[in-house]
């Protein structure tokens, strides 16, 4: 990257920041289920989640300004290049269909956001039931100045990108 992309030094190459992985539980209305899904989301992450509350009350949806709507993780360091390799090396090559991630999914700002149907594809939900399965939103924070280099960046650190 330093030749294809004229950077003066090996400190202004991109880097990852960090990676946020969000669930939503909206749906979700026993206390017990929202319990399960903290705890699995902590055994994928392999840390603790935070959880997120509603910003205003939604009478459609009747949601309530404070109840909790979510739950967030934010990973650095060894941490986050450990799930990582178990995301792009393990889960996305169990997911059915898979081909590749959509390059579109990278923003301007250079960063990746993956979303997933369920949770169990990874490998520590082995023998998990099919009906506590929950979507997971992964954002892969860069420091890419633009949307080209972020997704030469990726893609030399070993994310499949489609053709």
């Amino acid at each position: 990257m330093l030749k294809s992309f004229g950077y003066p030094n090996v400190m202004a190459v991109p880097k990852i920041e960090k990676v946020v992985v969000n669930t939503g539980i909206g749906s979700v209305k026993d206390d017990e289920q929202r319990k399960r899904v903290a705890e699995h989301l902590a055994v994928v992450t392999g840390q603790k989640v935070s959880e997120r509350p509603a910003k205003k009350s939604i009478s459609s949806f009747k949601i309530a300004k404070g109840s909790i709507i979510g739950y967030s993780v934010t990973l650095r360091g060894k941490r986050m290049y450990d799930f990582l390799n178990k995301l792009l090396f393990v889960a996305l090559t169990r997911q059915r269909d898979f081909r590749g991630l959509n390059p579109d999914a990278v923003d301007e700002a250079g960063n990746l956001t993956i979303g997933l149907k369920d949770h169990l594809i990874f490998p520590e939900m082995v023998n998990e039931d099919l009906k506590s399965a929950f979507g997971l939103s992964i954002t892969v924070v860069t420091t890419a100045a633009s949307k080209e280099k972020s997704i030469e960046f990726l893609k030399l650190m070993g994310f499949p990108f489609k053709k």
